[in-house]
């Protein structure tokens, strides 16, 4: 069972997290935001994974050092919890319909961060949570994980289901990357040796 435990803790933020990765889709999260909350409980759901997430941030001044630190957290524990990464798939996609919305993700634990999202809402606020933060989540994730990230929605109506249909192909591609192969076996999926 690959796992991980992290406390992040800045003058901005306090996070306390556990993430497994063989999981059951369990979770426990609290951020203050609950549109958040609701993204990464579907996140840990499709993605099969376990987490725990409690998140004290400086929402009085905004939600961005909350949203941000959360991601790069969120990053270092799957870093963590995938050691070497022997073994893995290392890279993943998903395609996900969300009702009338499509939505792609792409993830390789590559070693290197670089995040292209394109969430196509122009609304300020989605539920309780500042839309163009999903950016910066994301962008966190990636220096967290050093991983390559991009998400972006083909299409749709609803900002809602924009940002649901973003973090549900997310959590898809990830299962993927991180899942072991056997034809791989212990090696390192990279020619340079290093992840």
């Amino acid at each position: 069972m690959r796992k991980a435990k992290l406390h992040r803790s800045t003058t901005e933020t306090d996070i306390q997290l556990s993430l497994t990765i063989e999981g059951h889709g369990k979770y426990e999260i609290s951020t203050g935001i609950r549109f958040f909350d609701h993204m990464l409980e579907l996140f840990t759901c499709h993605g099969a994974f376990d987490l725990k997430l409690a998140a004290k941030g400086d929402l009085d001044v905004d939600q961005h050092h909350t949203v941000e630190d959360v991601g790069i957290a969120l990053g270092e524990a799957f870093a963590s919890a995938l050691g070497n990464k022997r073994g893995i798939m290392r890279a993943g996609y998903f395609v996900m319909p969300m009702d009338e919305t499509l939505g792609v993700a792409a993830v390789d634990f590559s070693g290197r961060a670089a995040s292209v999202v394109n969430t196509q809402v122009r609304t300020r606020l989605v539920g309780d949570l500042q839309a163009d933060l999903v950016h910066d989540f994301f962008e966190g994730f990636a220096r967290g994980a050093k991983a390559n990230v991009h998400l972006k929605v083909l299409y749709g109506r609803s900002a809602h289901h924009k940002i649901e249909a973003l973090f549900k192909a997310f959590a898809r591609a990830l299962r993927v990357a991180c899942s072991r192969d056997r034809q791989l076996a212990k090696m390192l999926p990279s020619t340079k040796g290093l992840l």
